[in-house]
């Protein structure tokens, strides 16, 4: 039986509202009369604006009796699942406002999907990776997973 002891989403409205008015001028500029090659760059742009908005403007999480669900942006995509039995130890850390990753970033070492500065859900795994989460409030995110394990 799997059962779910907090959930969560962390929306970054600021970047939500940039974005947005960004792509007032990438439409005008790309339906504009002016060199191929200038409205394919600016399309691409485009394209770049929107793919962060829909992928990397919020995240959404769920901790209970089957560990920790991720799940990115608009879509839900993409997602990521932590197995109650891959997490050694759950913490709450400060994220400053210059280590903010906006989004899902992945290195060898660790996992982070940040879309804001602030406190944040920390899971270091047994593997010693660590993963950092943007939640609404990570210390009952934190204690949901102490006290399911």
């Amino acid at each position: 039986m799997t059962t779910t002891a907090y959930t969560g989403r962390a929306t970054n409205w600021t970047m939500v509202a940039v974005s947005g008015l960004l792509l007032v001028p990438l439409i005008g500029l790309a339906s504009s009369d002016v060199d191929r090659a200038f409205v394919l760059v600016v399309g691409l742009a485009l394209l770049g604006v929107l793919a962060e908005v829909v992928t990397a403007s919020d995240v959404r999480v769920a901790c209970g009796t089957q560990g920790v669900s991720v799940h990115w942006g608009a879509l839900g995509w993409p997602r990521a699942s932590y197995p109650l039995d891959r997490i050694e130890d759950v913490s709450v850390v400060q994220v400053p406002w210059w280590a903010v990753s906006f989004g899902f970033w992945w290195t060898p070492w660790r996992t982070v999907c940040t879309v804001r500065s602030g406190p944040a859900l920390r899971l270091r795994l047994r593997n010693g990776r660590r993963v950092t989460i943007t939640v609404p409030d990570p210390a009952a995110a934190a204690a949901a997973l102490r006290s399911v394990s």
